[in-house]
Order: C-alpha cells, then sequence, then structure tokens
C-alpha cells in the first residue's frame, strides 16, 4: 500500500495532468485537503522537479493566484488504441504531447488466438525502443473492442488467454502497470476529462469507425452498466434488411453505418458505373479505402458524399433514439470517422428533426471531436492517470527488466 503522503503527491500530480494549470486553492479543493498541507506538499513538488510554477493567473479583479503545472518530462504513458484491425502504440509526456513516432501494427483480432501473444511482443519492442528507463513509464493504457471486463483484466470477444489474464500476461512480460477498457468507453472519457465533454452532465459520445461504439456520461460519470457492457449502440436493431452484422443477428444499425459499409457500397457502385473521381478502389486495404473515400467527400465528390449522408442520416435515427431515452446536453462524435467533421453533422440533424419530438431534442447539441481519430490514444493515456494516485510497481520477468534496463 502507498503511504498517505506519496498518495497525496499522486492525486495532486494526476489532477495536474488533467486540467493543465491550477493553483493552490483549486487544488485544495479538488483533493479535499487543507490550504496549508496543499501548499506544503506543492513545495515539496517543486523542490523535486516534479512541478513547475506558471505564473500568476489572469485578473479577475483580486489578487491574482499563482498557477502550478506539471513537468512535461516528468514521466510517460504508454497509449495502445486497438481497433478490429490496426493497432497504434504511442509514447506521451505529461502535457499529452507525442514523444517520437506512434508506431502503426496491422493487428487483426478476430479469430486469431495469436493476438495477445503479438500484442504483448509489440508493447516489449516499442518500450525498447523508446530508450525511456521503465521506472519514468508510469503504465500502459490499452483501449480495445469487444465486452471488456475491467475488474478481472479481460475480453470476451478478443484477446482470449489460456490463463490469466490479458492485464496479467502483459506486467509479467513487461514489468510495467497495465490497464484495459472498452475502446468506445475510453474514447468517451478523453472527452470527458480532456475534451468537448469536460464539465458536461450528460454526454452521449459516439466513436464511428468498424462499427459504431458508444461512451455514455451520465449525471457527470462514465455509465458501464450491470456489467460493464453497456454503450453497445452499433447493435440496435434498427433495420429490416437481413444483413448479417458481426455479432450474428441482422438488421444491427452496424449493417448500414460503418466505415465498413461505406467502403464496401463505395466498391460496388463504382463496378456499377457511378462517376467519381474514386477509381480503383478495393476492399484488400480498409483503412486506405476508408480514408480515400472521406478525402474525396470533403474535397466535394458527389457519390462520395451521398455515401456519407445515407450513413449519417442512419446514424442520426439511432441517435434519436438516445436523445428520447436519455436527454443528453451533447452528442460528441469521435473516431476515426469523424475526420470526415462537418459531412456528418446536416443529415444526423435531418434524421433527430424527423424522428425526434421537437422538445426533448432542441436543447441537444452536436460537436465534432477535436481530438478525431487520436480519442482513443488520449483516452488510453488518461486511463492510466485516472488511475495513477493508486497504481503499484510491478515486477517483470527477469529477461525483460533486462531488456528494457
Amino acid at each position: 500500500m502507498l503511504d498517505k503522503q506519496v498518495a497525496y503527491k499522486r492525486n495532486i500530480i494526476r489532477q495536474l495532468y488533467f486540467a493543465g494549470e491550477l493553483a493552490c486553492a483549486d487544488l485544495s479543493t479538488l483533493t479535499r485537503k487543507s490550504v496549508p498541507l496543499t501548499t506544503r506538499v506543492l513545495n515539496e513538488l517543486i523542490e523535486e522537479g516534479a512541478v513547475i510554477e506558471k505564473g500568476h493567473a489572469h485578473s479577475t479583479g483580486g489578487r491574482r493566484p499563482q498557477m502550478y503545472s506539471l513537468k512535461p518530462d516528468l514521466m510517460y504513458v504508454v497509449s495502445v488504441a486497438m481497433d478490429q484491425l490496426i493497432t497504434r502504440i504511442a509514447l506521451l509526456d505529461m502535457h499529452n504531447n507525442y514523444i517520437g513516432e506512434v508506431q502503426r501494427v496491422e493487428l487483426p483480432l478476430a479469430d486469431n488466438p495469436e493476438a495477445l501473444g503479438l500484442l504483448t511482443r509489440h508493447i516489449q519492442g516499442f518500450l525498447r525502443q523508446t530508450g525511456i528507463p521503465k521506472d519514468k513509464i508510469v503504465g500502459v493504457g490499452i483501449g480495445m473492442p469487444g465486452f471488456v471486463d475491467v475488474t478481472k483484466g479481460i475480453n470476451h470477444s478478443f484477446l482470449q488467454t489460456e490463463q490469466g489474464s490479458i492485464v496479467s500476461q502483459i506486467e509479467a512480460a513487461i514489468g510495467i502497470p497495465v490497464l484495459i477498457d472498452n475502446d468506445s468507453s475510453l474514447v468517451a472519457l478523453a472527452e470527458q476529462k480532456l475534451g468537448a465533454a469536460r464539465d458536461k452532465q450528460n454526454v452521449m459520445v459516439l466513436s464511428i469507425g468498424w462499427g459504431i461504439g458508444l461512451g455514455m456520461i451520465l449525471n457527470g460519470a462514465l455509465f458501464r452498466g450491470h456489467n460493464g457492457f453497456a454503450g453497445e449502440f452499433s447493435h440496435i436493431p434498427l433495420f429490416v434488411n437481413d444483413k448479417l452484422c458481426s455479432c450474428g443477428k441482422t438488421g444491427c444499425l452496424e449493417t448500414e453505418t460503418s466505415l465498413l459499409v461505406i467502403a464496401e457500397k463505395a466498391v460496388r457502385g463504382l463496378k456499377e458505373g457511378r462517376p467519381s473521381a474514386l477509381q480503383g478502389l478495393t476492399l484488400d486495404d480498409m483503412e486506405e479505402t476508408s480514408n480515400a473515400i472521406m478525402e474525396a467527400a470533403m474535397k466535394g465528390d458527389r457519390f462520395a458524399i451521398e455515401l456519407f449522408s445515407e450513413t449519417a442520416y442512419n446514424i442520426g435515427r439511432g441517435v434519436a433514439t438516445l436523445i428520447h431515452l436519455l436527454n443528453p446536453e451533447l452528442i460528441v462524435l469521435s473516431g476515426r470517422g469523424s475526420l470526415a467533421g462537418k459531412l456528418w453533422m446536416a443529415p444526423i440533424q435531418q434524421a433527430i428533426n424527423e424522428h425526434c419530438i421537437p422538445k426533448i431534442a432542441e436543447n441537444t447539441e452536436i460537436r465534432i471531436s477535436s481530438f478525431g481519430y487520436q480519442a482513443e490514444v488520449v483516452g488510453a493515456a488518461a486511463l492510466v492517470m485516472e488511475h495513477y494516485d493508486t497504481l503499484e510497481a510491478v515486477k517483470g520477468s527477469q529477461e525483460d527488466n533486462f531488456l528494457l534496463a
């Protein structure tokens, strides 16, 4: 167990990480400790080189308080953002700046019994490549699709283990604390702690990608449901289309709205002779194909715009259901697909206008995430720092301790 002094220092570091800058009085309020104690601990953290003074706050008419911030290179977080096809691994500092290049790995998860071993080795290789000592890395945060049990550290959909958990297997290999969570939940965490949903109470965060993920912030907290599996927005049975979904059911929202569906419709339309600047598209590289369609749509290609408009309208039908059930103040469009920006807005709003009771929907705002495709990366880092004041050191294998030394 961490002693109280260390735990309080970590709490202050965690608060500064998420806020960027805070005054002593703000920290005292957030940590529920006295101002004298907070002042003393802040001074100790400054002497230790963990916290720096940032000057005085802007004048509001009274005495301007001294502002404090973390030293950017105090320590680092390894962030792993996974989807069904691609895994990205990044190193971030205490100001959420990327250090070095983001490593991109093709790692299909479906029907892949080797996925966890491959992921572990990729993380090991990335850690060696950074050259950062282990004691400077707070932890590894991993976002992944599927039914993730954050308490047990397992995923019921992907990355199955023969014994132990995903967390225990990776921790044993690298000797650094590991935390995992569902990718959509981490996108919502990024928006709640550092993005558009900060200081909001009721927000729906849609993660548009190979499916349509949903992270829910209700009454100011991330909502997970009874078993932690809440937010399977992709699998609302919204259509009578006999299209088989990845979940094994038919007619799910995902069957008409994902980037995979847009890519499939694009390739089919081009074969049928639809005029478009898009030519030579295939389904061999889904990431490259979806990026090409988004780029064409943003440049005004009518066929590409039509594809996004149809998909956005169908997403809007699902959003209308969320608005009726949960009455959110904000809908955030995030994830890979949000890079299409304003192309989503008008069709989604049209669907809301057609399918929502106006009084319920009139105060719900729709906003594009400023994080875009980086939201899961930011969220995975935020997951580690959210637990920073309780994280304990992990003893890894002797071989890997040598490799990372």
